[in-house]
């Protein structure tokens, strides 16, 4: 349940209620019983680095960069050049 956050018109005190979205706004200060006012409150909620969902729930799959990596052909030892066989068979 969400906490909202009032503050009195009469006596200036603020304070804090845990109620139902659909419950009606409070209307009396719980102190001085004067009016109050909801006020808008900073959120504890934050999104911070390159995405949640990606990196928690977007399954297994590498990157695209790491795939790239891992598809490219691994370098063996060069092999000789068809002139160079033809060169060896000259000489024979």
């Amino acid at each position: 349940m969400p906490i909202y956050e009032y503050q009195c018109r009469k006596c200036g005190k603020s304070f804090e209620i845990v109620q139902r979205i659909s419950e009606p706004d409070r209307k009396s200060c719980k102190f001085c019983k004067g009016p109050v006012k909801r006020l808008m409150s900073m959120t504890t909620f934050h999104l911070k680095g390159s995405g949640w969902y990606v990196t928690d729930y977007g399954g297994k799959k590498p990157p695209a960069v790491e795939k790239e990596k891992s598809e490219a052909p691994k370098e063996t030892s060069p092999s000789p050049t068809p002139a160079a066989e033809t060169d060896s068979k000259k000489e024979s």
